[in-house]
C-alpha cells in the first residue's frame, strides 16, 4: 500500500522531512467517506515506515478540519452488518495507529473538528486550532456512544467530569476554551496556522530522532494503558449503539429536517 491509494479523500505530500496529511472532501466538510475512513486506518503504519519522515502535519482542506460522519454512512451502518463490522474494525485501527505511530503528529486544526474529526486532534502530539475552529463531540446527539476515541481521550485530558460534560451534550469549545482545558497548544490566525505547524515540525526534525520517538512512546503509554482498559468496550457500546431504535430514529429525523431545510433554500433562490 501507498500514500497515493488514499487519494483523491485523502492526500500525502512529501515536504523534506514531513508529510502534510491533508483531508480532502472540502464540500462535505471533510466528513469520512469509505476511501477516507480506510485511509485514516491504514496511514499510520505506512508512516511508521517512512524512513525519511520527522513529523506528520494534519490539516482538512476548505473550511473544516472535519465534521466526522455522515448520514449517508451512519445509514448504511445501520443495514450493512459487514460495513459495519468493517467501520469498527478501522475505528480501532485509527486510535491504536495514531497512539503509536513513531513519528510525531501536529494537528492543525483550521475549522470545526466534530466526532472523529476532535479524536483526530486528542490523539494528535501537539494541536494547533485556528481562531476559527472549534471542538465538539456530538455522538450522543444521534443516539451514538462515542467509541472512537472521546471515551477514551477526554478523560485523560480535561478529566472525568469535565469530559462527562462535553460528551453528554456535545458542547462546542471554542479555541481560547480549547487551550485553557488542554485540548490544544496554542491559536494561531488562520492565515498563520499552515506556516505555524511547519515551523513546529521542523524544529521537531532538528531533534535526536531516537529521543523524540522515544519520549513520545514513554508519554502515550499513558494513553495506551487507558486504553486497555477502555478502548475495546467503547468501539463494542458504539457498534451495538448503531443499530439501536433510538440511533435509527434521531438520525431518520436529521435526515427529514435536512432535506426539508433544502428544499426550502431551493424555493428562495427560485
Amino acid at each position: 500500500m501507498k500514500y497515493e491509494d488514499f487519494a483523491p479523500d485523502l492526500l500525502v505530500t512529501a515536504e523534506g522531512p514531513l508529510r502534510l496529511v491533508e483531508l480532502n472532501r472540502p464540500e462535505q466538510l471533510n466528513s469520512m467517506s469509505d476511501l477516507l475512513h480506510s485511509g485514516l486506518a491504514a496511514l499510520w503504519d505506512l508512516l511508521a515506515d517512512d524512513e525519511e519522515a520527522r513529523a506528520v502535519i494534519v490539516t482538512g482542506r476548505g473550511r473544516a478540519f472535519s465534521a466526522g460522519g455522515n448520514f449517508e454512512v451512519m445509514t448504511r451502518v445501520q443495514r450493512d452488518a459487514g460495513f459495519r463490522e468493517q467501520n469498527v474494525l478501522e475505528a480501532r485501527r485509527i486510535v491504536t495507529g495514531m497512539l503509536r505511530c513513531p513519528v510525531p503528529v501536529i494537528a492543525a486544526v483550521n475549522g470545526p473538528a466534530v466526532g472523529l474529526g476532535t479524536s483526530l486532534a486528542l490523539l494528535s502530539d501537539l494541536v494547533l486550532v485556528s481562531e476559527e475552529a472549534y471542538f465538539a463531540d456530538p455522538h450522543l446527539g444521534v443516539g451514538l456512544v462515542p467509541g472512537d476515541g472521546g471515551a477514551l481521550a477526554l478523560p485523560l485530558l480535561v478529566g472525568p467530569q469535565r469530559a462527562k460534560e462535553l460528551l453528554f451534550f456535545g458542547s462546542r469549545v471554542n479555541p481560547e476554551d480549547a487551550v485553557r482545558l488542554g485540548l490544544a497548544n496554542r491559536v494561531v490566525a488562520p492565515d498563520k496556522l499552515l506556516a505555524e505547524a511547519r515551523e513546529l515540525g521542523n524544529r521537531l526534525a532538528e531533534l535526536p530522532v531516537q529521543a523524540v520517538r522515544d519520549t513520545k512512546r514513554l508519554v502515550n503509554l499513558h494513553m495506551e494503558q487507558a486504553a486497555a482498559t477502555v478502548l475495546e468496550p467503547s468501539l463494542l457500546a458504539e457498534r451495538q449503539s448503531m443499530t439501536s431504535a433510538e440511533h435509527i430514529e434521531l438520525v431518520s429525523q436529521l435526515i427529514a429536517r435536512s432535506k426539508k431545510k433544502a428544499a426550502s433554500n431551493k424555493d428562495k433562490a427560485k
